[in-house]
């Protein structure tokens, strides 16, 4: 057999395996919510591959994915020792680091592929070759938070409108560091479901569903406004696992820019809270923590169902109203479509319980041809 007939093989058995874990693996991943929270994960991994045919395009993407996941892991845990070594890995090197793959979007035409997707990697695997470097990287993370931000100017408080504030704690991107910060969507089922006068005004009942949404362990709001010099005057007070959280200051940037100046003012916030977590003040709560995760994992299961849809704005609604509903704790993509994807919900309780929060959330899940389908009615 010729060299080109043996490199055609290998590279169907790679993008059978490939597949596999795209397709498998991901089913197995603890999904709490719309974000993804793992320290081992990268979420929204952009990828644009042109190409002879879609096929090849999209399977270039993945491997690309896959590589650029590995390196911005490297670049948020380790050293530059690592991130100089990792660099030079190829997909061959990298493959047995991963755990499983999951598309967040997608968009596929004649030659090209383009998509954002969310790549895990093995934990035990990551440690060891870190570790080979010097870097340790913690075993466990901190509790999750959601960060409402209010924006004041000129006499005025926005949470969902053009928002500097908001936009530096998304810049931030902590959503898998050892206190991982979650930003809200912002998307209809947000803003139309909690307003800036509803958090305002403490409104626990909306708080509290914001809360079940994003499936973290506190909600917090922070706010903030211009100061003299271009800096930014930031608040935020509160009780949370962390303890009691107080913070009030003056922020100025070295360039004088307000923007550089609320994203360190996001930072130096979040910097506290991972101190706060290292200083083992909050162990007890940690271990309390731990240990009713664990018997809530004990009680997961997942079901793979198909989710029709007329386009990207309904499967966009769809996929806030399933992870709001009471009982669904996450949903995982195996693939997206034009007109439907192919989910994996994770749940607690059972298949009855969750046909009746889902009819509640105004979605219907039958059985058809030996598979599940939800529907929106």
């Amino acid at each position: 057999m010729d060299k080109m007939g043996i490199r055609l093989i290998f590279s169907a058995r790679y993008l059978l395996l490939l597949w596999a874990v795209l397709v498998f693996a991901s089913g197995g991943a603890m999904a709490a919510g719309p974000v993804e929270t793992s320290v081992f994960a990268v979420q929204g991994v952009e990828v644009d591959v042109t190409d002879t045919d879609a096929t090849t395009a999209k399977y270039k993407a993945l491997i690309a994915a896959q590589i650029k996941a590995f390196n911005v892991l490297a670049t948020r845990l380790g050293n530059a020792s690592l991130i100089e070594n990792v660099a030079k890995f190829d997909e061959k090197r990298v493959l047995p680091f991963l755990k499983s793959l999951s598309i967040e979007e997608e968009s596929i035409s004649p030659g090209r592929y383009k998509g954002k997707l969310t790549v895990r990697f093995l934990p035990v695997k990551i440690r060891t070759l870190y570790g080979s470097f010097g870097v340790k990287v913690e075993g466990e993370q901190g509790p999750s938070f959601l960060v409402l931000a209010i924006w004041k100017d000129n006499g005025t408080q926005v949470l969902w409108q053009d928002n500097p504030w908001r936009q530096a704690w998304i810049n931030l991107r902590a959503e898998q560091s050892l206190i991982p910060i979650i930003v809200p969507l912002g998307d209809l089922e947000d803003s139309g479901g909690i307003s800036v006068t509803d958090v305002l005004s403490e409104d626990a009942v909306k708080i509290e569903k914001i809360r079940r949404r994003y499936d973290v362990a506190s909600v917090l709001v922070a706010f903030a406004e211009p100061a003299e010099g271009g800096g930014v005057h930031a608040t935020m007070a509160g009780k949370s696992p962390l303890g009691k959280l107080i913070f009030d200051k003056v922020y100025t940037a070295e360039s004088g820019t307000l923007q550089d100046s609320v994203e360190l003012a996001a930072k130096r916030f979040h910097d506290v809270m991972v101190d706060k977590f290292k200083s083992g003040g909050i162990k007890v709560a940690s271990e309390q923590s731990a240990s009713k995760a664990k018997d809530e994992n004990s009680k997961r299961k997942s079901l793979s169902v198909s989710v029709p849809f007329a386009g990207p704005s309904q499967w966009n609604g769809l996929r806030s109203r399933l992870l709001s509903t009471p009982g669904i704790l996450g949903l995982d993509v195996s693939s997206l479509a034009a007109d439907g994807a192919i989910v994996s919900l994770t749940y607690t309780g059972n298949l009855d319980e969750v046909e009746t929060s889902l009819q509640a959330s105004g979605l219907r899940l039958t059985r058809v041809d030996g598979g599940f389908v939800v529907e929106q009615f």
